[in-house]
């Protein structure tokens, strides 16, 4: 794992860019500074009665380019600097698939594991009251994240609401369908990563019924990616994880099966009929297409070269370090990256916010149509630079990235 500040990590990526475009100073510094930061500490009625204070934030990156975007979090671990890093890798995340949104991130530090529903509405409350100021549907719209959910949405869009003295289902994303959510958004993510893929091995030829998986990770994006690749693009899945360990079986894992299996015990592994195995040993498999979507940090340095897939596709945020980029792309191995590969789930965010303001709702056809236009042109048009400017696929989708949002800085101009 790579112990650097994570907001560090993020304005050295963006000097990086910056210099390799010839961006001036100024420019630099706009880019690295978030737009807004709010820190607030609030109390939270407790079951039992008493007081407990809780710390959240709100960072705002950019607005360049729209409102900003971005999901809230609820983790022990929350800290300012890594709230401002997710938001500053949303803001290239939006641009690099051409959703009119710039970058924000929120967080509360707490452990939900230690609070009841009733604890976890009345903090979910307090905390949208807090950052009320600074949210709504055209100025900053959060979303889900780690340890939040839709129903922790409808709460926050619900106190909005109240406070605003209007409905306003467009003020947040990820909520309940009968609130205003998207039909296809809890999948959004793996099928626009699937997409990404099926993309990837056309550019390389490769057949996928002739082809195999390995899938890190079988949550919501993992799980959903394993289950898309089999059934949509034909490849057999050789081996998936949990936090657990894997289990692996040559001929091919049937992806409901497994998921029975999970939810009945907890675990993927000890299915019948497979091997188990740990999560190293499943990243090294012999594959053509590896999802890393679990663990941050997942490849580095000390394994990148045992990596035996053709293509790797980051299901989860930042699972490759810079290091083990510089050695998959020597020898050969394409990566697409997080930006890219996982943006599928911001995308039908925006396809909800969209249908939010008009109160008129898509089918799933349609959204999966749209989705799958928007990935499409995003991967095509990273390949593509990428292969004109002799990168890899993560400095391609930087530099376009950075510069989409650089063309909209000096077309507004800096008022006053």
């Amino acid at each position: 794992m790579d112990a650097r500040n994570p907001y560090e990590m993020a304005v050295s990526q963006v000097r990086s860019v910056g210099e390799t475009l010839g961006l001036s100073t100024g420019i630099v510094d706009f880019l690295t500074k978030p737009k807004r930061e709010l820190a607030v500490n609030f109390p939270v009625r407790m079951d039992d009665g008493s007081f407990r204070m809780f710390t959240g934030y709100r960072v705002q990156h950019s607005n360049a380019r729209g409102p900003c975007k971005g999901g809230i979090r609820y983790h022990p671990n929350v800290s300012l600097d890594e709230v401002r890093a997710l938001a500053m890798w949303m803001t290239w995340k939006c641009a690099t698939v051409g959703i009119p949104f710039g970058g924000a991130k929120g967080g509360v530090v707490c452990n939900t594991k230690e609070l009841s529903r009733g604890e976890i509405e009345r903090l979910t409350r307090r905390f949208a009251t807090e950052i009320e100021p600074i949210i709504g549907p055209y100025e900053d719209i959060p979303a889900p994240d780690v340890y939040t959910d839709s129903q922790i949405m409808a709460w926050i869009m619900d106190t909005y609401s109240y406070k605003a003295g209007r409905v306003s289902p467009a003020s947040v994303t990820g909520k309940p369908i009968p609130l205003g959510g998207s039909q296809g958004r809890e999948e959004a993510t793996s099928r626009g990563l699937m997409y990404c893929v099926r993309e990837a091995m056309h550019a390389r030829k490769m057949e996928p019924a002739e082809s195999t998986a390995v899938v890190q990770g079988f949550g919501n994006v993992g799980g959903n990616a394993a289950r898309l690749l089999r059934d949509e693009l034909g490849l057999k899945v050789l081996a998936v994880s949990d936090s657990s360990g894997g289990i692996y079986d040559p001929a091919g894992l049937d992806i409901r099966k497994v998921d029975e299996h999970k939810r009945a015990t907890g675990s993927v592994r000890g299915l019948p009929g497979a091997t188990d195995i740990t999560n190293r040993e499943l990243l090294e498999l012999e594959c053509d297409v590896l999802v890393p979507a679990a663990l941050e940090g997942a490849i580095d340095k000390s394994n990148a070269d045992r990596i035996r897939a053709s293509i790797v596709a980051e299901g989860a945020n930042g699972p490759t370090l810079p290091e083990a980029d510089r050695i998959l792309y020597e020898k050969g191995t394409m990566l697409i990256p997080d930006i890219l590969a996982n943006a599928g789930g911001v995308t039908a965010s925006y396809f909800e916010w969209v249908q939010d303001l008009q109160f008129y709702f898509w089918s799933i056809t349609e959204v999966n149509e749209r989705l799958n236009r928007i990935m499409t042109t995003a991967f095509n048009r990273v390949h593509s630079h990428s292969a004109e400017k002799k990168v890899d696929m993560r400095t391609g989708a930087y530099l376009l990235a950075v510069r989409e949002v650089v063309n909209a800085i000096e077309m507004r101009g800096i008022y006053p």
